[in-house]
């Protein structure tokens, strides 16, 4: 992530309470793109899987920017929620788009035009949702404390999980291999299970509960090959897991404040972070210290992407 043997442009996007969406190179931490977003703070980001547009979700819209170019302006805008968008991604085809919202929506996108194209009902203001990589799964996370997967094929409520009462679920994700669900909550427990298919039906069967912080979890994520599960806390610290017991590998120590976000690169050898501080930050994994810090932003940074993919060759050490 840090310089890569094919020589592509990998960069990183900010954004958060300063209503300015931020492009960074990778390597030199480099501002060199500004966006203006003036409705709202920006609650999450997603990058379409070409690298084509990149979608910036406040209170109550989703604004589409494109990434080449010069054009400030966005080149679409999807409204339909009634509140803060809270989670958003697309599919791999890039056809479709999902997104998830305080007032209690998980909705579906054409990509293509600012259509609403499905409409589901969580009866509580949603704070995450995951795409199952068999691409036919949203898995939806809420204030309530429920989750509940949404089979796209029969339009349906498939599973319902209620893991700690009502203690609001605050991430989701769901293994690149399919393997493992984590769901995190406010009381900085992190759920893991293992979905099974049953009768046509998803089935979680519980796999590993982590009392990982003693305050808030604000992200949870699988790195790329399955090997760590990183939580991001209120606590100002970020946690690696070792995969399959769970058991702690290492704590990251840098931030100042909240850590909202966070995903891994291509090869899961970095860890790429956001937070209150105004920063962001690239981790290597395996020594657990910071490479590089980006700064420029005058609040809280609360999402942050990338566009570093497998096929961009193995990261190597920048050239001083």
């Amino acid at each position: 992530m840090l310089h890569t043997s094919t020589q592509q442009h990998v960069f990183i996007v900010t954004a958060g309470y300063d209503h300015t969406i931020r492009f960074w190179d990778a390597p030199s931490a480099r501002c060199y793109r500004t966006l203006q977003y003036p409705d709202s703070q920006v609650n999450c980001l997603a990058l379409a899987p070409d690298e084509s547009v990149l979608a910036a979700a406040g209170n109550p819209h989703v604004r589409v920017f494109d990434v080449g170019g010069n054009n400030p302006n966005p080149v679409h805008t999807w409204d339909g929620h009634t509140t803060n968008v809270t989670a958003m991604g697309f599919a791999e085809s890039g056809k479709w788009m999902y997104t998830g919202s305080e007032d209690g929506t998980v909705k579906i996108w054409d990509a293509r035009t600012p259509m609403c194209q499905r409409d589901y009902e969580s009866r509580a203001a949603v704070n995450a949702v995951a795409l199952h990589p068999n691409q036919g799964e949203l898995i939806s996370g809420d204030q309530n404390g429920n989750i509940r997967v949404w089979d796209l094929t029969h339009n349906t409520c498939s599973c319902e999980l209620v893991p700690a009462g009502p203690v609001a679920i605050r991430s989701i994700d769901v293994a690149s291999d399919g393997s493992l669900v984590a769901a995190a909550n406010n009381a900085g427990t992190c759920f893991v299970w293992k979905p099974l298919l049953v009768e046509r039906n998803t089935h979680f069967e519980p796999h590993h509960m982590i009392q990982a912080h003693d305050t808030f979890i604000l992200k949870c994520v699988f790195s790329r090959d399955v090997r760590f599960l990183a939580t991001m806390s209120a606590d100002t610290t970020v946690k690696l897991w070792s995969t399959p017991k769970f058991t702690l590998a290492r704590t990251l120590e840098g931030h100042q404040r909240w850590v909202w976000d966070g995903l891994f690169s291509a090869d899961s050898a970095y860890l790429v972070t956001a937070s209150s501080d105004q920063t962001a930050r690239l981790w290597d994994v395996q020594k657990g210290e910071t490479v590089r810090q980006y700064t420029g932003h005058h609040k809280a940074v609360v999402c942050v992407v990338h566009n570093d993919k497998e096929d961009r060759g193995d990261p190597q050490p920048e050239q001083e």
